[in-house]
């Protein structure tokens, strides 16, 4: 029997640090809320993560370069961007659980319970007519459903007002008119709604009095746009061209839970494309489809990813969109695609009093570019390959196994060296294995234990081969490979195996997918 969501991440969270991939931050100090380190295994992972971004981004778009641009950024920065005076979420806290939270995610998750009321009736009606149910007509005309979808656009229609005038009060009254009760208490005694920075300041300089105020970035994006001009100029990039950027960005989450999706220290994956003014929703469209292509080329199963078109726009938008991952905690963001006008840029070209324009010889033409941005997070892009990847799989044989079904080209090790036997030669030509391929893959050497054991300790970490030498060989130079997820073994010649990893497991083999 399959685990429920709930306990499935448990699991999760459990097995991200029995197995090296995750720990809680100062831990020995008894932690630090909602601030994570990421262990041996979850290095590794991350950073094959990166690379699949970095190259799928850079290396495959010769109109697409990369910037690692400060954290520390000038403190006119945050002010041209909005983030000084625009940079809140709307907090509330219930009176019984002491529990604070943000106001928007409470109507939000809310929402999503009533919707997911109305596909409890598809889905009931699906298996009662079987294949002539027509499920688009079922939702236009079944009275209980358009009740449903009724409820949901009137609760969005007041949400949405109340967000874009600001208004504090009548975000609350959604709140008790809707009777939104607290997750932890179960009450619907709440304070008012409040507005709360997000962003970590802190002092440079030598001398307290003289210290200059300055902020950790919330985002990585800003250090694009004000590297604008840098960047087209010494790369002599025309328009339309792209800034990719990984980095980390710092936001003092109140509401900081679901172990590391969200987080006060994260890290980014951002691209901000530079359009001529007029065709950034041709772009804006092709981003949406060329980045839930990136996310569906690592085989999740069908229905894991979903857009969600933003109700409520930022101030700098006239477009956008996420793309949403079905976590063990339901649909949540993983992706934005933003069309963020030109906005940036003039804001720092005011605020700067330096001119960010760009001069188009077809059109001869000087303007400011818009922007299309997408926007990942990396650490929730960890969790859900991780959350996906996980199975508590029961044999043909009744016993059980842990396995981590890591898309190969992402896993950490890429393959285990196993001698059959501690003599006979056997860890000897295992080290020679191992030596030749350590060059050009991560790889791992043991010999402990049982080949049994070895066998689930590499299922546990998601190692997708696993190359054993026995005493066959010492005679015909051949190995066997035994496969992570099917658990199917070939013999393969030695001299052939570098080839072989090459076929399944390099990035080289998922980028040729996009």
């Amino acid at each position: 029997m399959a685990a429920q969501p709930e306990d499935q991440f448990k699991n999760v969270i459990s097995h991200a640090k029995e197995y090296g991939f995750v720990f809680q931050s100062s831990e020995i100090y008894d932690g630090l809320s909602a601030v994570y380190d990421y262990g041996q295994n979850g290095a590794l992972l991350k950073n094959n993560i990166k690379e699949y971004w970095w190259r799928s981004m850079v290396q495959l778009h010769e109109n697409i370069v990369g910037l690692d641009s400060a954290i520390f950024m000038h403190p006119e920065v945050w002010k041209a961007s909005g983030h000084v005076d625009a940079f809140n979420d709307p907090m509330i806290d219930n009176k019984d659980s002491k529990k604070r939270y943000r106001a928007d995610v409470l109507i939000e998750d809310h929402m999503e319970k009533i919707r997911q009321k109305a596909d409890k009736e598809v889905t009931k009606a699906a298996k009662r007519f079987g294949e002539s149910f027509d499920e688009a007509m079922f939702r236009q005309t079944n009275p209980r459903v358009q009740k449903y979808m009724g409820q949901i656009e009137d609760i969005r229609g007041r949400f949405v007002d109340a967000l874009e005038k600001n208004d504090l009060e009548a975000l609350r009254n959604v709140i008790v008119e809707e009777g939104i009760t607290c997750p932890v208490s179960g009450s619907k005694n709440w304070t008012e709604v409040r507005q709360f920075n997000l962003m970590f300041a802190t002092k440079m300089g030598s001398v307290a009095e003289d210290a200059n105020d300055l902020y950790l970035r919330p985002e990585t994006a800003q250090g694009i746009f004000v590297n604008f001009l840098n960047v087209q100029k010494t790369g002599r990039m025309k328009v339309p061209f792209g800034i990719a950027q990984i980095g980390k960005a710092f936001r003092n989450e109140i509401v900081a839970r679901q172990f590391i999706f969200r987080m006060r220290e994260f890290e980014q994956m951002e691209m901000q494309f530079f359009v001529r003014p007029g065709e950034e929703m041709k772009w804006y469209e092709y981003w949406k489809e060329h980045r839930m292509k990136w996310h569906q080329a690592l085989g999740f199963e069908e229905g894991s990813h979903r857009y969600h078109d933003h109700d409520k726009l930022a101030h700098y938008a006239n477009a956008a969109a996420d793309i949403e991952f079905n976590f063990p905690f339901g649909f949540k963001e993983l992706e934005g695609i933003h069309s963020r006008t030109d906005f940036d840029l003039n804001r720092h070209q005011e605020f700067s009093g330096k001119k960010l324009q760009y001069f188009d010889p077809e059109i001869n033409e000087n303007y400011v570019p818009y922007v299309v941005e997408t926007s990942i997070g990396l650490d929730r892009m960890f969790l859900a390959i991780l959350s996906k990847a996980y199975e508590d799989e029961t044999l043909e044989d009744g016993s059980q196994r842990t396995v981590l079904r890591l898309p190969l080209p992402l896993a950490p090790v890429k393959a285990a060296i196993l001698p059959l036997t501690k003599k006979d030669g056997l860890p000897e030509m295992a080290r020679e294995i191992f030596n030749k391929l350590k060059f050009d893959f991560q790889v791992q050497y043991d010999e402990k234990d049982a080949i049994g054991k070895r066998y689930r300790r590499q299922d546990a970490v998601g190692t997708p081969l696993c190359i054993t030498v026995d005493h066959d060989s010492l005679e015909d130079q051949t190995v066997t490979i035994r496969h992570r997820d099917s658990m199917q073994q070939e013999r393969v010649a030695i001299d052939s195996l570098e080839a072989r990893l090459r076929e399944l497991v390099s990035m080289e083999s998922l980028l040729k997918t996009l």
